[in-house]
């Protein structure tokens, strides 16, 4: 155990976005919206030299902090990076979009980068009240950007869902932690791991209503409800945001509670997690064929995706859980990408969210229907794109667990997906041209751009690479 000053150097990162978020504040309160703009950018810059951090501070053996509430380690890592890189895009592209509508505010990146810390805090926890802590940090700010247009309904709708659910979710989280406390004796990680063969039925009650509350932070079905009438009512690119940077943290953070404290009793937990992963592949997959609103069918998706993710940790070991890491890796390109076009189509000043919205697009803009096409097939798995390969590393997961069954429920839910983003591309190529669409900030392009590059060809050629990233802060990990 080392002294809180010898730890401090281990978490730079969280230093800078918690240090940037009062510094932000105090200069937003004197110097009004007028600064929403630089404070937008030095906030992406803090997220990125977060997110570097995290990887340069990436230890040979996990290194224990503050009297064991938290953990630096391989794992930590990796999530950080990904997290901090999609909010720091979400970001600009929120500041770029908010400038255009006239709703810029300094409150944005404020509330970002404090979701971010949150999350960061979630990714590293080793105690339940070190968890709960990053999870309510996250929640917080996100049900204030979830109603960021107050005059708004759809966005003061969202708002208020988002946090009524996400306060019965935060409950089911501290009641399962007390009962896991009150048959284990400790809130941390090794402590609980070691009282877990004997933690009896009060045990893994506390266990399930825990995987039941990361559920719903992670959109798994059926803790869905809240995710297409949030995603629908608020702004688009807070929409980018939710899709992004907190699937990852609460996938991580699932992912460290199964092959940490509940690890002893994986014969247990993993027919809970197979239950989430098979309702979500099949509910995300089937629901979306018929929605019109791409906000709400990308929701689906997002449900879609998780139970994907939740499949490779169903399979449990560090097969599983760096199965997870690698298709969030993947498929964060892609969604932030999506969204980045999504929040380009705007007519009038008004945005254009349905499929009837992209007709004409391929004679209009035949570069946003290419880089929609790609994105799309990308995220239905279409080889020889990045998609592809983030699917396949689950199901190899799963099979080498004996998880054929569960397998088999994800390929055919994998098929029915491709029905609704071939809508998508029917749409873009083939349906009738709607009215024109305004232009396309250069920051959205260059996102959308980016997020292609990503998919094809640059993470196929470092596929090799990142596997072994995501192997590698497994093995050291755990």
């Amino acid at each position: 155990m080392t002294s809180f000053a010898a730890d401090l150097p281990w978490v730079q990162g969280e230093l800078i976005l918690a240090g940037f978020a009062m510094l932000a504040a105090v200069v937003g309160a004197w110097a009004g919206d007028r600064a929403a703009g630089p404070l937008s950018v030095v906030g992406a810059i803090a997220l990125i030299a977060a997110g570097v951090f995290g990887i340069v501070f990436d230890p040979a053996a996990p290194q224990v902090l503050f009297g064991g509430a938290l953990v630096i380690d391989g794992f930590s890592a990796f999530a950080k990076a990904l997290i901090a890189f999609s909010a720091a895009a979400t970001l600009l592209l929120g500041a770029d979009h908010f400038a255009r509508t006239g709703e810029r505010r300094f409150e944005f990146p404020v509330l970002v980068v404090l979701a971010t810390l949150g999350m960061f805090v979630m990714v590293s926890a080793r105690d339940l009240i070190t968890l709960y802590v990053g999870v309510e940090l996250q929640s917080l700010a996100a049900y204030v950007l979830a109603a960021w247009r107050r005059d708004d309904a759809r966005s003061s709708e969202a708002g208020l869902k988002y946090f009524v659910l996400g306060a019965i979710s935060s409950g089911l989280l501290l009641f399962g932690a007390s009962y896991v406390y009150g048959f284990t004796g400790s809130v941390r990680f090794e402590t609980i791991a070691a009282a877990a063969p004997e933690g009896g039925v009060g045990f893994l009650f506390g266990i399930v209503l825990i995987l039941c509350a990361l559920g719903f932070k992670m959109s798994a079905a059926p803790f869905h409800m809240w995710t297409p009438d949030v995603y629908e009512g608020s702004p688009t690119p807070v929409t980018a945001f939710f899709a992004a940077a907190p699937k990852v943290a609460a996938v991580v953070l699932t992912a460290r509670l199964l092959s940490e404290p509940f690890a002893p009793l994986i014969a247990q937990w993993q027919q809970v997690v197979a239950a989430l992963a098979a309702i979500s592949m099949v509910w995300g997959a089937v629901a979306a064929l018929v929605q019109t609103n791409l906000k709400r069918l990308m929701a689906f998706s997002s449900i879609n995706n998780i139970g994907f993710a939740l499949m490779a940790l169903t399979a449990g070991g560090e097969g599983g859980a760096s199965a997870a890491l690698l298709f969030l890796a993947i498929y964060l390109p892609s969604t932030i990408g999506v969204f980045a076009l999504i929040l380009s189509m705007r007519r009038d000043g008004q945005p254009a969210e349905t499929l009837d919205d992209l007709g004409g697009l391929a004679t209009r803009k035949p570069w946003m229907a290419a880089l929609f096409t790609a994105l799309m097939f990308s995220l239905a798995g279409v080889p020889p794109l990045a998609g592809f390969f983030g699917k396949y590393a689950t199901f190899i997961a799963a099979i080498n667990a004996g998880l054929v069954p569960l397998a088999i429920i994800g390929g055919l839910a994998a098929v029915v997906s491709a029905g609704y983003y071939l809508r998508i591309v029917s749409a873009i190529w083939f349906r009738p041209a709607a009215a024109p669409l305004g232009p396309a900030s250069g920051t959205v392009v260059l996102t959308a751009s980016a997020a292609v590059a990503l998919v094809f060809p640059i993470l196929l050629l470092a596929l090799g690479a990142l596997e072994a990233w995501a192997k590698s802060a497994v093995a050291t990990s755990f």
